[in-house]
């Protein structure tokens, strides 16, 4: 699937106008991605809203290809996935107070190292993951059916630029003018960041999410918040600040336990059948022997960008090539069965590996666990793009260009942006209580840094597996455990709107689909006008 053209034939999939359109859409969503991930300790996926306006784009100049829409919003949205695995893990260093130790060379090698990573991944199982296999990857089918039912002009248009609009000018009268507050309906309660985070964008997160992850994600909130924190103390169990470590431990036990229940009950059953089948050509997924060169030079690459660009020693590269690969297949598989891809959960596995070499210091640690992420981002997610391909009939080699070309822009993206927002707002602005969240960044440095409750971290993992296996999204509970409780108050207020309005507008045939344009637009609103502040603040 590496990009081998016949210079005879003309592609229309992969069109000028559809790569000018995705790579400036690409810029704008992955850095909107950064702010997201950081902002909101999640990365809604892009899939839906990319491919709609990929379409409308295309459409207004005259082009109705459904199949060059596809490519065109992979290259919009591959750099979405290098966004969140740095965003994921990188911000964990600064949390650590280690900021003066990373340059952004180092962050970009690190993101073309998993980028390159996740390219091969996504080359070598793509036919298994998406063609041979029974996997249903919800996000890719609805785009694709998104796609052949909109007409993505006129209405559709006005919608999504509309609630753009709205979202930017309010977030404007938030953040810049501070005509509007952050926080509503704010009460002083110790060890509870109580509060409505006055958000457009965290809305449409529950608004998109909805249904019962939402509950769960509010639920665990109040577990954390209400059970743990003020009935453990109200008890004299402990003290606010032991509970608040119960909290965080707990949180991210689930997670991780939750990421581990898609190893143990989902991936390791299937994974291996699927890559041990053969084709009628006796050869692994659709690689032609001449791209065999290609893939190799490109493993090379990563190989030398982690030993010698980033110091980690030949074993430690071995390690991480080697699990970059068990462990994309097993984001392919998580994607493809639940539409959740816990990529900082496997760079934290490959990142426990590695420690135990004890060859790397903490930053190396990160770096380790971001390459992963990136790695799993692409080889996982982007496989939705692929399944929305695969329905559509377009040509996986210009799906497989179309990424390649995302992602490779997305990595100098990300790491622009992540320099921009330390410029702009400086170290001490990222982890849990501060104005960049940055949850799973948070999860990653306490890992690296050293658990601070044990007991509580290793039954809560043993909780999340369990949860899992009994098909409960233990990952949500853990989210909302760990999360300050202004932000789990608020995202269910976005499900709560999603309920209402199915129940009046059921009766109008596109009200999905103008409901997830509308909070598509609003999210995208708030997060291209964060990132747009920070610029102005850097050059002020």
């Amino acid at each position: 699937m590496v990009p081998h053209k016949d210079r005879t034939q003309k592609d229309p999939e992969l069109s000028v106008a559809g790569v000018i359109i995705g790579i400036v859409g690409c810029v704008i969503i992955t850095a909107s991605s950064v702010y997201t991930a950081l902002k909101m300790g999640a990365l809604p996926w892009p899939t839906i809203f990319t491919s709609i306006l990929s379409l409308m784009l295309l459409r207004a100049l005259g082009r109705s290809s459904l199949s060059e829409a596809n490519v065109t919003q992979i290259i919009m949205s591959a750099g979405s996935m290098v966004a969140g695995g740095l965003a994921f893990t990188i911000p964990g260093i600064w949390i650590l107070g280690l900021g003066e130790e990373v340059s952004w060379v180092q962050m970009l090698l690190v993101a073309l190292a998993g980028t390159l990573l996740g390219l091969v991944c996504t080359a070598l199982i793509r036919k298994r993951f998406v063609e041979e296999s029974s996997l249903e990857y919800p996000i890719g089918v609805a785009a694709a059916q998104t796609l052949k039912a909109s007409t993505a002009g006129g209405a559709t248009g006005r919608k999504l630029f509309g609630s753009m609009a709205l979202a930017g000018a309010w977030s404007i009268a938030r953040d810049f003018f501070g005509v509007l507050p952050a926080l509503l309906f704010n009460l002083p309660i110790p060890g509870i960041a109580f509060g409505i985070y006055n958000s457009p964008m965290l809305l449409s997160v529950g608004f998109l999410v909805g249904g019962s992850a939402m509950a769960f994600w509010f639920g665990g909130a109040l577990l954390g918040n209400f059970g743990i924190v003020l009935g453990g103390t109200a008890a004299g169990l402990w003290d606010v600040a032991t509970a608040q470590a119960i909290v965080s431990s707990v949180g991210m036990g689930l997670m991780m336990g939750s990421g581990l229940g898609v190893v143990f009950h989902d991936i390791a059953p299937k994974a291996l059948r699927l890559l041990a089948k053969k084709d009628s050509q006796g050869t692994p997924g659709d690689i032609r022997r001449t791209d065999a060169g290609v893939l190799g030079l490109m493993v090379a690459t990563v190989c030398l960008v982690v030993c010698f660009g980033l110091g980690l020693g030949p074993v430690a590269t071995i390690v991480i090539v080697a699990l970059g690969f068990i462990t994309t297949i097993m984001s392919a598989q998580s994607v493809g069965q639940t539409g959740i891809d816990p990529m900082e959960i496997f760079g934290l596995i490959v990142l426990l590996a590695v420690a135990a070499l004890g060859q790397t210091n903490q930053v190396m640690l990160f770096f380790v666990a971001a390459i992963i992420a990136i790695a799993c981002g692409l080889g996982g997610d982007v496989m939705s793009d692929f399944k929305t391909g695969q329905i559509l009939g377009t040509s996986p080699r210009s799906m497989w260009m179309g990424q390649a070309l995302g992602a490779i822009i997305g990595a100098g993206v990300s790491v622009a942006t992540l320099v921009t927002l330390v410029g702009a707002y400086g170290t001490d602005a990222f982890g849990p209580g501060q104005l960049f969240v940055s949850a799973q960044a948070s999860v990653v440095a306490t890992m690296v840094s050293g658990i601070p409750n044990v007991p509580a971290f290793a039954l809560a993992i043993v909780a999340g597996i369990v949860l899992y296996c009994a098909g409960l999204p233990a990952m949500m509970l853990g989210l909302g455990v760990y999360l300050p409780l202004y932000m789990s108050l608020t995202a269910p207020l976005g499900a709560l709107v999603k309920l209402v309005y199915d129940k009046v507008c059921k009766d109008k045939p596109d009200h999905e689909d103008t409901g997830v344009v509308v909070a598509s637009g609003l999210l995208g609103g708030e997060s291209i006008v964060g990132v747009v502040i920070a610029l102005l603040s850097v050059l002020m």
